[in-house]
């Protein structure tokens, strides 16, 4: 995973360099877009023939994105692809999001629930999580009935975990101690 975020890091750089002189939202939901693409196995094994070149494997990225792709974006997978870095374009992207929040104040946030929370509530929680983190968050959901109650948030590498579980764990901790 280090090895990874280490090759990620001087193509997210380079990425966020550029479209920093453009448009970076737009730039952001087309990385996505072929991030999401590139995390696809079956398309990893197609790039990985001896057989395909460059261009199809590009041309077959492109198609799947769904995305009308910028000439830089264009670029960008190209020069990935031909340098065989599929496995790590997640991880350059995901990287570049970071850049892109740096920079524009804004952290993301993914909140793990036992239940779908509403968008009055979601305004709410994210409210008292702005005030908690000290910045702007952008809040993704994802439900995880695990839980049991509550809430688990990981802003960055900071986890605040207010879940059921989370308190029967610590319980059973102080109880067993």
């Amino acid at each position: 995973m280090a090895e990874l975020a280490t090759i990620a890091r001087p193509y997210a750089e380079a990425l966020f360099q550029v479209a920093s002189k453009q448009d970076v939202k737009a730039w952001g939901e087309q990385l996505a877009a072929i991030a999401l693409v590139a995390q696809d196995s079956e398309l990893r094994q197609f790039a990985d023939n001896p057989k395909v070149t460059t261009e199809q494997v590009f041309q077959v990225m492109a198609a799947a994105a769904k995305v009308d792709l910028l000439p830089g974006v264009q670029n960008f997978l190209r020069e990935a692809i031909a340098n065989g870095r599929l496995a790590a374009l997640p991880a350059m992207v995901e990287q570049f999001h970071v850049l892109a929040n740096a920079a524009s104040g804004v952290a993301d946030a993914r909140i793990f629930s036992a239940y779908p929370i509403e968008s009055a509530q979601l305004a709410e929680v994210v409210a008292t999580l702005e005030k908690r983190f000290g910045r702007k968050l952008q809040a993704h959901v994802e439900l995880e009935p695990a839980l049991i109650g509550g809430i688990r948030v990981v802003v960055g590498d900071e986890v605040l975990d207010t879940s059921v579980k989370a308190r029967l764990e610590r319980m059973k901790t102080a109880l067993s101690a």
